[in-house]
């Protein structure tokens, strides 16, 4: 629900943290939680486009997840798979743009194909957009822009001296979009965890215990409230955003 005193983030940014636990609280195995959190992204998604949240960035799987055990990433790329095939038509239908932000090199054929072909459907929507980080890394979106610029650099097409803050910020995946104004995690965890590392620089964090299958409509409401309550200078100080410098 829409409130005009309150102000709405352009861009949230989310660490669902907490699946595993959930699950281990209630005697289930891991898996059982990642399906749980598949839940709840449904209703986060349904309340910013309700709320007019213009773009909302979720970390997914990190390039570290791969460490975790076989059998867990085996079953957490069925899950994505499987939410692709029964979510995409639904993202479509609500004018939702899907963006898969990461390396998906690394994801088996069959699945890259179903992200090329859930992010071609929904290309031209126009209303939330919706960044599902798969294989992400901060560092490695950081890297890979580097490396973007080095071979346009080797080819003639850059000058060194043409490198600055804003053609790096270009060459990341996130380029079209406003940098994110809130990040939360849930889960009680007060770490950013190598995601969006360049993009968070002067976002708002918000921490929570509550558990990601946990985590609802109200409790994001909570953070944006948190986050409206908050004085964002951008290195300026308060007496410039208020117009009284010389106060």
């Amino acid at each position: 629900m829409k409130s005009s005193s309150r102000s709405i983030p352009r861009h949230i940014a989310i660490i669902m943290d907490g699946n595993g636990r959930w699950a281990k609280q209630r005697l289930q195995p891991r898996f059982m939680g990642h399906r749980a959190g598949v839940r709840a992204v449904e209703g986060i998604v349904k309340h910013c486009v309700a709320t007019g949240v213009e773009v909302l960035s979720l970390f997914a799987f990190s390039s570290e997840n791969w460490r975790r055990p076989g059998k867990e990433v085996n079953l957490l790329m069925e899950l994505f798979s499987h939410a692709l095939e029964n979510q995409v038509k639904r993202l479509h239908k609500n004018n939702i743009r899907l963006n898969i932000i990461g390396d998906i090199s690394r994801f088996s054929a069959p699945l890259q194909q179903q992200i090329a072909d859930a992010m071609a459907l929904t290309i031209e929507n126009d209303g939330l957009i919706l960044n599902i980080a798969a294989n992400y890394g901060g560092r490695w979106d950081i890297t890979q822009s580097v490396r973007q610029i080095a071979n346009k650099i080797q080819s003639g097409e850059l000058q060194p001296e043409q490198i600055d803050e804003t053609l790096l910020a270009s060459h990341l995946v996130t380029a079209d979009l406003p940098e994110p104004d809130l990040f939360i995690r849930t889960g009680g965890e007060q770490r950013i965890s190598n995601f969006l590392l360049w993009q968070l620089a002067y976002t708002e964090l918000y921490f929570t215990e509550k558990l990601w299958p946990e985590f609802t409509a109200q409790d994001l409401d909570i953070a944006i409230e948190s986050f409206s309550s908050r004085e964002r200078r951008f290195g300026r100080t308060s007496e410039q955003l208020s117009g009284n410098e010389d106060a």
